[in-house]
Parts: structure tokens; C-alpha cells; sequence
């Protein structure tokens, strides 16, 4: 049994309730392909439909303590990993805090906030919006006010207090790195309006200049780059669970777990750091557009 298995079992490690249930189900594929069965064949062995361990196996469906056991004696288990495996079952079924926001959530995107609560590192690229993790409070509502459409007021603003809730980490004990490269064009929106942006500009420099939070700006003179949108990399501290591509779209979030999938893109980001502003330069150019705003502020008082 791996160490993070042990470590799981003790309650030594603080693991989201997501986490658990993805490293569960990606154990259950690896002792199912190690014990040299399909999916059909297990299915078969425990009279249950080929469907109902895909749904496991792909995180779509919890697994119950019993149906677990099952599975761990076809697969030949021995009573360590018996045990471990069933705590780490029962811990998966417990409640992320972000349940509370759950009228407001998306089940695609609850899965996001739940892998984001455990990564140790965030990389992301934003073309025309700030991330979620740096946005101030005035921004983030006005950002989600234009973005999600069709939604209720209270719902808006609990998708508002969400965002919010998730920058606890920043304060929290549990350390984790996030570096954002951000296109030009986020920097130079006035979402929000003239005041609201100068604020998140200088929300932004502020916290670039903790040991947790790198910026870079991608100036729209740096010409052509490789990323075609926005994405997020999410890497954790556990060895049992691989890093994850978080792509999002206007109706659902994608994640890519897969080796060659995870490489070419964090190659992407490698080059994105690369072509940006340095972390130095960007501060200062955040700087200069929050101090611009400012001007324009005092210039045209009633604008």
C-alpha cells in the first residue's frame, strides 16, 4: 500500500472530498487492468451492468462500501488495502464546504472548486479576464453579472460570495503556488467601470508581490503564441492523484488526467512565461494602468 493510501486512512492528510473520490476511482481502474479484466468481465462477475463500473471508474458515480468490496475481491485485494480503500469510499461521500453554494453551482464546475481546494499548484492563462482567485469583490460581481446569463439575483451573488470563499487559501495555512500569466486585453477592460478596475489592478500587483502569487502580463505586441484560450493546470500534492487540465466553456467544464495531454500543456504555459512580461515588469505595468485609471478618475470626476 502507497504511503498516501496510509496517510489517507490516519486522517494525516487533508484531502477534498473530490480528490478521494478521483484517486478511489482511479485506483479501481489500475487493480481492475492489473488483475487483467475488462470492464465486461467484471461487470459479469458481479452481475451488474458494463455501465456501472464505467461511471465509477470515470468519477461520474459513487461507489458504495459494499459494491466496493465486491469489486476489491474480484481484483484480489489483500486486508490493508481492503480497509484503506473502504475509509477513503466512506471520506469521499462527505461534504465539500462549497456545498452551501450548491443552488448557485453547476455539478460540472463543483467538481473544479473541490480538485482547486487541494492543489498545491495552480498555472493559468486568461486572455481577457481576470482569474477568479485574484478578482476583487466589485469585480467579480460585475464579471458575473455579464457572464452568467439567466440567473437570479441571489443566485449571482452566492456564485459571487463562491469566488470570494475560494481565495480563502491565500490566508489559510495550507500552502499552494498559483502563477497566472493574464493577456493584455483583462488588464485594459474596464469591467465593472473606471474606479472598479483601478481597484482590481491594484488588488492584483498587491498580491503579486507575495511568495505565493506570480503574475505575468502577455502584452498584445508579443505577437503569436501557441495557447488557443484559456485553461488552468492543477497540480497536487498527492502522488496517487495526477495533475489536471481544467478547460471551461460557456456550458460545462472539460478535464484532461491524461500523460501526453498534461505535457503538451504544460509546454503551452512554459511558453506563455516565457514570451510575457517578467513578474517585475508586469507589477509595473499594473502599476501604470491603476495609476492611469486614477488620472482619468481626477480628470473626469463625474464620468
Amino acid at each position: 500500500m502507497s504511503s498516501d493510501y496510509a496517510l489517507a486512512k490516519t486522517g494525516h492528510m487533508t484531502i477534498s472530498p473530490t480528490v478521494r473520490r478521483r484517486i478511489l476511482a482511479r485506483k479501481l481502474r489500475d487493480m481492475r487492468e492489473q488483475a487483467g479484466l475488462t470492464q465486461t468481465e467484471t461487470a459479469r462477475s458481479l452481475d451488474w451492468k458494463q455501465s456501472k463500473i464505467s461511471r465509477i471508474e470515470d468519477c461520474n458515480q459513487g461507489v458504495r462500501v459494499a459494491d466496493l468490496l465486491a469489486m476489491l475481491t474480484i481484483y484480489g485485494a489483500d486486508a490493508p488495502t481492503r480497509e484503506a480503500l473502504s475509509t477513503l469510499a466512506r471520506e469521499a461521500k462527505r461534504r465539500g464546504w462549497w456545498r452551501s453554494y450548491a443552488d448557485a453551482l453547476p455539478s460540472w464546475f463543483e467538481t473544479y472548486v473541490g480538485l482547486e481546494a487541494e492543489a498545491s499548484t495552480i498555472s493559468t492563462y486568461e486572455v481577457d479576464v481576470i482569474p477568479g482567485l485574484l478578482q476583487t469583490e466589485e469585480y467579480a460581481r460585475a464579471d458575473t453579472r455579464a457572464t452568467v446569463l439567466d440567473e437570479c439575483e441571489e443566485n449571482l451573488e452566492q456564485r459571487v460570495q463562491l469566488r470570494l470563499q475560494r481565495q480563502r487559501r491565500f490566508s489559510d495555512e495550507s500552502s499552494f503556488a498559483l502563477w497566472a500569466v493574464i493577456g493584455e486585453a483583462a488588464i485594459r477592460r474596464p469591467v465593472g467601470g473606471n474606479r472598479v478596475m483601478r481597484e482590481q489592478l491594484w488588488h492584483i500587483a498587491k498580491l503579486a508581490e507575495s511568495n505565493e502569487v506570480t503574475v505575468q502580463v502577455m502584452p498584445l505586441e508579443a505577437g503569436e503564441h501557441p495557447a488557443t484560450g484559456a485553461f488552468t493546470i492543477l497540480g497536487f500534492p498527492c502522488a496517487e492523484h495526477p495533475d489536471v487540465v481544467y478547460l471551461e466553456s460557456q456550458v460545462g467544464g472539460h478535464y484532461l488526467e491524461e500523460a501526453h495531454q498534461i505535457t503538451r500543456y504544460n509546454h503551452v504555459m512554459n511558453h506563455l512565461r516565457a514570451h510575457a512580461l517578467d513578474p517585475a515588469e508586469s507589477i509595473r505595468v499594473l502599476r501604470t494602468q491603476a495609476e492611469k485609471r486614477a488620472e482619468h478618475d481626477q480628470q473626469h470626476p463625474l464620468a
